[in-house]
């Protein structure tokens, strides 16, 4: 970062202008003509989606994970349940968890805490999630969305989760770090 000469902090890059160039009804596609600190000028191209909630449904040392058809890398991924709100619409964190949770796995959480916060891609997205922990689970249905069909669910144990990730079988990005959040969050409760 270049400091600014008449304070000595430094300058962030200058957004200039700003156009949209796709929308949809879960994202925005902008590019923005900006400023570097150096003083040349750029491009960035942004994805904005809505904040996203993802919820580890733990039972014990039992983990509960939803796989699914991701389209954009033509494979099933198993991954914790998440999601946002539909229409682009910024919901309160802890009710997008709630639905997210209920919705992908049938299951309500008797406590629901949150353990951390997730950039998903901050070289190109401004998406930013929220992670909660769900425990004291009760079943009942699952209220999938459409696009959400062929969703499967299942429990794992902690070793089994850290196994497949090994493997190379969990390769979604927000599930991993979530994963690392939890252990962060059980090591400071002596768990």
């Amino acid at each position: 970062m270049v400091p600014d000469p008449g304070t000595g902090h430094r300058r962030d890059v200058e957004t200039l202008s700003s156009r949209q160039v796709y929308a949809n009804n879960w994202m925005t596609v902008r590019e923005d003509a900006v400023r570097r600190p150096d003083g040349t000028d750029g491009i960035y191209g942004v994805i904005d989606k809505p904040t996203y909630a993802l919820v580890i449904p733990r039972d014990g040392d039992r983990l509960h994970l939803v796989e699914q058809f991701r389209y954009p890398v033509r494979r099933r991924r198993w991954e914790f349940p998440a999601g946002t709100a539909p229409d682009r619409a910024e919901v309160d964190p802890a009710d997008l968890a709630v639905q997210e949770l209920e919705e992908e796995t049938g299951l309500r959480a008797g406590r629901l805490e949150l353990i951390g916060h997730l950039d998903v891609a901050p070289g190109m997205s401004s998406q930013t999630g929220t992670v909660w922990l769900a425990t004291d689970l009760t079943a009942g249905p699952t209220r999938r969305e459409a696009t959400e069909q062929d969703m499967r669910a299942a429990w794992f144990t902690a070793q089994e989760f850290e196994a497949m990730a090994a493997r190379g079988e969990i390769t979604d990005s927000q599930s991993l770090a979530a994963y690392l959040l939890l252990t962060l969050h059980d090591r400071r409760r002596g768990a």
